[in-house]
């Protein structure tokens, strides 16, 4: 049943007067008002006494298919894995896309206690699920359990996105091609220009090497407050990126010195990120209208930095974008379309 902006009520009556057989019966009405008038409806169709039962089906939007509910033998499973995940809009940002293309997929989420996601690793292979996206805390382990790695995954440490072909588990790290896409898009392509980078974590490792490997500025700068983190990461990208690259420890005076020559900033460490909103590593002196800045924090949409950045003149870019690159890319990988960008996008707006 396809329906738009309508109401779906699907009535249960004998197939014949007096007959043991049912025959399922849908009505399309305006609104809850009209359930009334469509159960005295559904009630004339055999006598008062003869229908079984009616239930409500579901409300869709408007101009939206309704494909993705039909589930047959055809429909191909994607799913994230993490824990917790009840909080993911990943669900929601698949299915509407799924549903926008008319494509024979679904998307649903599983709960893996963490030591457990080679096990469910193995179900997907059997099970023939098409795709996942992975977060935290399994994006180490899962590139563990797959059976081919992205060159960047790889020196990036961890994956967050599985395609399965024919049984072959394929790794991806989807976050930092989703950022250098946001950049680009943007029209602050990296590449031959002067990055800074700050932060050495999980996000920064992602954004600093994709960079590095697909779109090689002419200088990289990462600056972080863990040593270990940061000598790390700064070695991976030297040895696999093509960058002239230079780090240090985030003081006062390195972070002056690294933006006095940046063409474009890439704040990519949790400060400012809810219920911190206030926080900022950068000082409002410091921006330049000269200067791109990039924030991978996107809640709140609008950070401190963003702000800050605005007033300065900058040209900034939200962590939403990055977000919803990473969005594009897994999408895409799984389907072989092309996101429906703007369906994506007004699901991820309408939930933030």
């Amino acid at each position: 049943m396809q329906i738009l902006g309508r109401w779906g009520l699907t009535s249960f009556v004998p197939s014949h007067p007096g007959s043991p057989g049912l025959t399922q019966v849908q009505f399309v009405v305006s609104g809850p008002a009209a359930c009334g008038d469509a159960l005295a409806e559904a009630r004339a169709w055999h006598g008062p006494h003869e229908c079984v039962t009616m239930r409500r089906t579901r409300k869709l939007r408007n101009n939206a298919s309704s494909s993705m509910w039909h589930i047959h033998a055809q429909t191909q499973v994607c799913a994230i894995f993490g824990h917790p995940v009840g909080h993911s809009l990943s669900p929601h940002i698949h299915n509407a896309a799924f549903q926008a293309l008319d494509l024979p997929y679904v998307y649903v989420a599983h709960d893996i206690p963490p030591g457990s996601v080679a096990q469910a690793l193995n179900a997907i292979r059997v099970l023939g699920y098409r795709g996942l996206s992975i977060t935290i805390p399994h994006k180490v382990e899962a590139l563990e359990g797959v059976d081919e790695v992205d060159a960047a995954a790889q020196v990036i440490g961890c994956i967050n996105t599985v395609v399965n072909d024919q049984g072959r588990l394929l790794g991806y790290n989807s976050d930092g091609r989703g950022a250098v896409q946001a950049l680009r898009e943007a029209g602050a392509d990296p590449q031959g220009r002067r990055v800074l980078v700050l932060g050495s974590g999980g996000a920064a490792r992602a954004v600093a090497v994709t960079t590095a490997l697909e779109a090689p500025p002419a200088e990289l700068t990462i600056l972080g407050i863990d040593r270990a983190e940061l000598e790390q990461l700064a070695g991976d990208v030297r040895r696999h990126g093509h960058a002239q690259v230079h780090h240090g420890l985030l003081t006062d005076d390195t972070l002056r010195t690294a933006l006095a020559d940046a063409d474009l900033l890439l704040h990519c460490s949790p400060v400012g990120m809810h219920p911190h909103e206030g926080q900022s590593l950068v000082p409002p002196e410091l921006l330049r209208p000269a200067l791109v800045v990039f924030d991978a924090v996107y809640n709140p949409r609008e950070t401190q930095l963003i702000r800050a950045a605005r007033q300065a003149g900058c040209r900034t870019i939200l962590g939403l974008e990055m977000f919803l690159g990473q969005a594009f890319v897994q999408f895409e990988l799984w389907t072989g379309r092309a996101a429906p960008r703007d369906v994506m996008r007004q699901v991820v707006e309408a939930r933030l």
